[in-house]
């Protein structure tokens, strides 16, 4: 079972008079990483908000994001005007550097930032709310975990698919294995030959030859390629997620069995084979990094 580190979870709680919404995004990063927009009422929970979501998710890239929304008509609330002009302005500057359009609708950007609305009720938090605010980022957590769970699914399909085929091209090499090496002999044998009155010893050149044939022999390194290909899978399958770092690790040592196996081919066929297999590994690499 593994988890992909990509995800989207998000959950609502409704008070007497106001609703919280609560979104949280990842995706992949070698560590965690979380940014947290949280509404000044709830700023002195924030650490303990944080401490819940990173336990929840371990790895990842993540965005807390927390709203919270009046339902209350008679509220005493109202737009604080010098703080949207202070966000207005920060965007314009920020269109102009970075050479983008400004927002088409600026009224639904601005009031998405923290602290636009002013209210005249008292702003405190009573313990009420705030079990109800644990309760929605709890929620918002198990939905992202089980967004990462069915993300995870998918990409186990996709490792196991490229695991076979490399297992199937890996399969393929002995067919050149002895066609290859009797070319090296003869091409050497007839370098030989091309020598006017070489005087050479029979028996020293055939331990050469030996020697290279020897070296150029890709039997260790089938046996290590196929025993990763083992261990990825197996690892893959393993009950508890975190095996992205582990994956990664078997994956490098793939390529180095495979980079060997094709410095050593000396065949047209097993080359084609040995590239067959690097664009798979290439494919299974690029998808490790989303693994928790």
């Amino acid at each position: 079972m593994i988890l992909s580190m990509t995800g989207f979870g998000k959950a609502v709680v409704s008070l007497p008079g106001k609703k919280i919404t609560v979104e949280i995004k990842s995706l992949n990063s070698k560590q965690m990483d979380l940014a947290a927009r949280v509404p000044s009422l709830y700023r002195e929970k924030e650490l303990e908000l944080r401490s819940i979501v990173a336990k929840a998710l371990v790895r990842g890239k993540a965005d807390l994001c927390i709203y919270v929304e009046s339902t209350d008509c008679a509220a005493p609330a109202s737009l604080n005007v010098p703080v949207l002009e202070a966000y207005k302005k920060q965007v314009v500057e920020a269109c102009k550097e970075l050479d983008i359009p400004y927002p088409a609708d600026w009224y639904s950007v601005l009031l998405r930032f923290p602290d636009t609305m002013h209210s005249d009720t008292s702003a405190t938090v009573d313990e009420e709310e705030y079990s109800a605010l644990l309760s929605a980022v709890e929620a918002a957590c198990v939905a992202l975990t089980d967004y990462r769970a069915a993300e995870g699914v998918k990409l186990e399909a996709f490792f196991k698919d490229r695991i076979e085929a490399i297992s199937s091209l890996l399969a393929e090499v002995p067919r050149y294995e002895g066609e290859r090496i009797e070319r090296i002999r003869a091409r050497i044998a007839d370098g030989l030959q091309k020598v006017a009155a070489a005087d050479y010893d029979a028996s020293r050149l055939e331990q050469e030859m030996i020697f290279y044939i020897e070296k150029l022999d890709v039997n260790e390194e089938k046996q290590r390629l196929a025993q990763h290909l083992a261990y990825f899978m197996e690892t893959l399958e393993a009950r508890e997620p975190g095996q992205g770092k582990k994956l990664g690790f078997i994956s490098q040592e793939m390529g180095r069995e495979i980079n060997t196996l094709g410095s050593k081919s000396n065949h047209a066929e097993m080359q084609k084979l040995v590239v067959r297999m690097k664009d798979q590994l290439e494919q299974i690499k690029e998808q490790v990094l989303n693994v928790m």
